[in-house]
């Protein structure tokens, strides 16, 4: 959306800092009126420039102390073969991203998992049972630098 102006900018740092900021708070902060604000943020859910307000959870707090990013190549590029893909790796409840990708590999996925057993576990039970799978290529992050959730304004 590029008719956003520096208000609207404002208000999507603001958010990105703190999503639990309360709107009396945010409008003093960007300058405007609460009813005002309340009416921009309206317009931005609206629009779909904000789509949800999200609690960023520590994975290792959790217990999740492993990465994994998953290449995954499949029979085809066929919409039916990449729609089936893509309902089924939904379900998956330990996959944290997925992207369709250009190059060598189909998707690409980032996995959490407890431990290598637990990695194990939801190869062999989920990863290996997506259809039309014929490739899968693992690799662990050792180290995470920058875990952004969301974009520079």
């Amino acid at each position: 959306m590029s008719d956003l102006d520096a208000i609207d900018h404002s208000i999507l740092r603001m958010l990105q800092q703190n999503a639990r900021i309360t709107n009396a708070e945010l409008a003093e902060k960007v300058g405007l009126s609460p009813s005002a604000c309340s009416r921009r943020l309206d317009i931005l859910e609206k629009n779909g420039v904000i789509d949800g307000y999200h609690a960023h959870l520590s994975h290792k707090a959790l217990d999740y102390k492993m990465i994994a990013f998953v290449h995954i190549s499949l029979s085809g590029q066929f919409a039916k073969t990449l729609s089936e893909f893509e309902t089924a790796v939904k379900r998956c409840p330990n996959v944290l991203g997925c992207h369709l990708m250009s190059g060598e590999y189909d998707y690409i996925l980032r996995v959490a998992a407890r431990d290598l057993e637990d990695y194990e576990r939801i190869h062999r039970d989920w990863l290996s049972a997506l259809p039309h799978v014929v490739k899968i290529n693992s690799s662990f992050a050792l180290r995470e630098i920058i875990d952004r959730p969301n974009v520079g304004l």
